[in-house]
């Protein structure tokens, strides 16, 4: 057949792409189109996304795609990260500049919000982990400080619908991003209303909710026009990157998908600057050890759930990168990981989730200081404060393990590491080795190839999703990593230092 081009557009806390996915009928070949920085800016003390900045970036990705696939394109469709989102008015104007999901603001909102409504009540009508990121707090943090702004919007939209929105004019929410709100409900599967009421947060505002692969409408025809690619349709895949990701999980054998069965025999995380752990499930998990483990119930392609842990991963190293160079020590992260490697095994220990590494000024700083307080030996060298976080994630990662296996009664055989953080060896088998599990790892761009197959069901190109998957293994390469059976006493001894440091910790 004759080569068939998808425009999947993936925006990730530090950069964006817009990538071509070409289909041969057989296998997905993924080319880049178009890259570009991202991050937040500093305003006024506050730190926001630079949405302006991001639509201009994406019409210059997809206008040098029409001149390299022009007639092949058939459709476009955009994945972020979850919990930011932007306020239009009624007459579509853009509300202030969207806050960051590590802006200040939220500090200690949280915890006013359960002397409103308890905890265990916010869980049940949202199954979500409590992050103090999350948007119900970010609207409360709004709904103190500018509560005019709230109530003159017309329609929310989380950050993929908002370019959708600036794409095709469709104001729509999909399913999978909603999830990340904290005030979806994951049995009713529709807004929480009664949540948002009891907080006295306005509803008008919520737009409807669609689901991955709906076709949200042509081009608008001033886009079609501007980037030559006439009017393609606009395809929701899973908007949230993790979703689209876990979607392009290479797994063999499907998750059970029987009512009730919540069995698994696979998990994954999606790496990157958050490391993602979790399990698909048919429904959301909502039982008493998922709220006291603090997992969280996030929506998957065809109704799953993706019952799974956020955890501070790779940030914490590009960080310390950061900071290196600032002091003149310019390395590379192949350098960084050899040094690494050089470093003593197990020596010091953080808990990457420890609320002093959402944004410090000074990551290394930060971690010696964690390491200080509990009386661990102080990484001093940048090997030695690299070697800390990635034997700190393998081990937080074993821990979440053991939570995803009691919550779902399974024995856990393999796990499947994709996305950029995949590519680091050292931390794959570090995983390997704490978790005592075969770790598989690639593809590396799952999210945007999970975006652009799910584009390509939507076109009736694929059946489903075991064989989307089946795509997947088609058309990338994983590599396999072994638990060191030699080195498996001193993990399980890490793994309880690690515990310990959770447990005085919390």
């Amino acid at each position: 057949m004759k080569e068939q081009c998808y425009l999947g557009v993936d925006l990730g806390a530090e950069s964006g792409r817009v990538m071509a996915g070409l289909w041969n009928g057989k296998a997905m070949r993924l080319e880049e189109i178009h890259r570009f920085a991202n991050g937040g800016v500093e305003i006024a003390g506050t730190l926001r996304w630079d949405v302006l900045r991001l639509w201009s970036e994406i019409q210059h990705g997809l206008t040098l795609a029409a001149r390299l696939h022009g007639k092949a394109v058939r459709s476009v469709g955009v994945d972020t990260w979850g919990v930011d989102f932007v306020l239009l008015s009624k007459g579509n104007e853009l509300l202030g500049q969207p806050f960051h999901y590590r802006d200040a603001r939220t500090r200690g909102v949280m915890q006013k919000a359960f002397k409103r409504v308890r905890r265990a009540e916010i869980f049940a009508a949202s199954g979500l982990q409590f992050l103090e990121f999350n948007t119900l707090y970010q609207l409360l943090a709004m709904q103190r400080s500018n509560p005019d702004l709230l109530a003159t919007a017309d329609r929310l939209l989380m950050m993929p619908d908002f370019f959708h929105w600036c794409l095709g004019g469709a104001r729509v929410a999909e399913f999978t991003d909603a999830t990340t709100t904290q005030f979806f409900h994951p049995t009713r599967r529709t807004w929480s209303y009664k949540l948002l009421e009891r907080f006295s947060l306005p509803t008008k505002m919520l737009p409807e909710v669609v689901h991955p692969g709906t076709r949200l409408g042509p081009l608008l025809s001033s886009v079609a026009t501007r980037t030559d690619l006439g009017r393609i349709p606009v395809i929701a895949p899973a908007t949230h990157d993790t979703g689209s990701a876990v979607a392009a999980v290479p797994a063999l054998n499907p998750q059970p998908s029987t009512a009730g069965s919540q069995l698994v025999s696979w998990a994954y995380i999606s790496s990157g600057t958050w490391s993602l752990m979790g399990v698909e499930l048919p429904k959301a998990e909502l039982s008493p050890r998922v709220l006291e483990f603090n997992l969280t119930n996030e929506g998957g392609v065809d109704g799953t759930y993706r019952l799974l842990k956020n955890i501070a991963g790779l940030w914490l190293v590009h960080q310390c990168k950061r900071a290196f160079e600032r002091s003149g020590r310019k390395m590379g992260y192949p350098e960084l990981v050899r040094q690494a490697k050089a470093a003593p095994l197990l020596r010091s220990l953080v808990d990457p989730d420890d609320p002093r590494f959402l944004n410090p000024p000074d990551m290394p700083a930060a971690i010696q200081g964690f390491c200080r307080e509990t009386r661990q030996p102080v990484p001093d060298s940048p090997g030695a404060l690299v070697r800390c976080v990635l034997e700190s994630l393998a081990l937080k990662y074993r821990i979440v393990l053991e939570y995803l296996e009691e919550v779902t009664g399974s024995h856990i055989e393999v796990i499947h590491i994709v996305g950029g953080g995949s590519r680091n060896n050292l931390l794959n088998q570090f995983t390997a080795d704490a978790c005592r599990r075969a770790v598989l790892a690639g593809p590396v761009e799952a999210t945007v190839l999970g975006n652009v197959l799910v584009q390509a069901r939507a076109c009736s190109e694929i059946s489903s999703l075991a064989e989307l998957r089946a795509v997947v293994r088609e058309s990338c390469e994983v590599c396999a990593f072994e638990p060191k059976r030699s080195e498996a006493g001193r993990w399980e001894a890490a793994r309880g230092r690690m515990a310990e440091l959770l447990r005085l910790r919390s």
